[in-house]
């Protein structure tokens, strides 16, 4: 039986995509790297140094010249993400973690960002949700199982009783890793594996997809 609802924040609550990838490609024109938005979709739901290897396409880097990379990327999403509010949340994010709450359903957020808790204040969300798990707390990303791990053992709950909203392949795989059934946001390209593909949070309340999870187990 489901009790508790794990959601990853970029793509699923907000979309801040969009400023990774200026962000990324601020770096990527300085350096003469040819970075284009195709390349930027490899690098969703993966953390910031698998991306920059990703980006670095085989090239190889001084362990120092490598951190000061990352670390100008993170400041310049930094420098973008201060314009970030509540008008950047996806439809129907609040309403369906409000619907989990009044069902008595635990909720926590999940995200590779080490950035996620200062996403996630200035988006007001952190009332809706129990626990909150960023790339600060795990020393595995995803596709590793560890943050929705962790997730679970915050919220006290065994992973099968656990659902993970996704919109990553490399976030469907830690769910499935995890032992926990997955909801994938998305084109069904991307996120086909997941145990329900759905278009968004406001698409279907949370008994319907309770019931058609139950049905499809």
């Amino acid at each position: 039986m489901i009790r508790a609802f794990i959601f990853d924040l970029d793509g699923v609550l907000t979309d801040t995509s969009e400023f990774h990838y200026l962000a990324w490609k601020r770096l990527a024109d300085e350096e003469g790297i040819p970075f284009t938005r195709e390349d930027n979709e490899a690098l969703r739901g993966v953390s910031r140094h698998e991306s920059l290897r990703l980006l670095l396409k085989g090239r190889t880097l001084p362990p120092a010249q490598f951190e000061e990379w990352a670390e100008r990327k993170n400041r310049y999403y930094l420098e973008l993400i201060n314009q970030i509010s509540p008008r950047n949340l996806l439809p129907g994010a609040v309403e369906f973690l409000q619907a989990l709450q009044k069902a008595g359903l635990k909720r926590a957020i999940a995200s590779s960002s080490k950035n996620a808790r200062l996403v996630v204040e200035r988006l007001n969300l952190l009332p809706w949700v129990d626990v909150l798990v960023d790339g600060t707390m795990v020393d595995r990303s995803k596709p590793a199982p560890d943050l929705f791990l962790k997730a679970a053992e915050l919220l006290g709950e065994h992973p099968e009783a656990c659902v993970v909203v996704e919109d990553a392949e490399a976030g469907i795989e830690a769910a499935r890793a995890a032992g926990m059934r997955v909801i994938g946001i998305g084109p069904y390209e991307r996120v086909g594996k997941a145990d329900l593909v759905i278009s968004g949070l406001n698409a279907l309340g949370p008994e319907e997809i309770l019931r058609r999870l139950e049905r499809n187990a």
